[in-house]
């Protein structure tokens, strides 16, 4: 299984959007605190998150916790600092994705923490804002997927 980490995902919906896309590839979904939002039972059908009884998602009180919880074989950061294209990577069973916060993305001092190959770019065009959190997590995922002949989809 692959895993997907959201460290402080702010956005309701793009963490809707990842929940579905979680539960239809059959990923882990792990949300670290703080939240930029609760979740409750009103507010995650308001914000599109009822898809979570269909996904595999667990919080987690901060990263390490999490990342001991879940012992991903590697764990590699995505971030528009990046040096290492998604594409030229081979994921194996037990990878984790983290993704920081939609307004800032994930500190320096993670990054610094990992390898540099483990700190993963997906190529966009100079000078553009990057990519919605949701379609980036989307990306890594299929890629992902894609190299494991999308084992158990249809």
């Amino acid at each position: 299984m692959l895993h997907v980490v959201l460290y402080q995902p702010e956005i309701p919906p793009n963490t809707g959007n990842i929940i579905r896309l979680c539960a239809n590839a059959g990923v882990a979904l792990h949300l670290v605190h703080p939240l930029g939002f609760e979740i409750t039972a009103a507010r995650v059908k308001r914000a599109g998150l009822d898809y979570r009884e269909m996904a595999n998602v667990r919080e987690h009180v901060d990263l390490e916790t999490c990342i001991k919880d879940i012992a991903p074989t590697r764990l590699f950061a995505v971030s528009t600092r990046g040096r290492q294209r998604y594409t030229d990577v081979q994921y194996q069973d037990g990878d984790a994705f983290l993704f920081g916060p939609e307004t800032r993305g994930l500190p320096q001092h993670l990054l610094d923490s990992l390898l540099q190959e483990r700190v993963l770019r997906i190529p966009m065009r100079p000078d553009n804002r990057s990519l919605n959190l949701s379609n980036a997590v989307a990306v890594i995922v299929y890629e992902a997927w894609r190299q494991a002949a999308f084992a158990g989809g249809t």
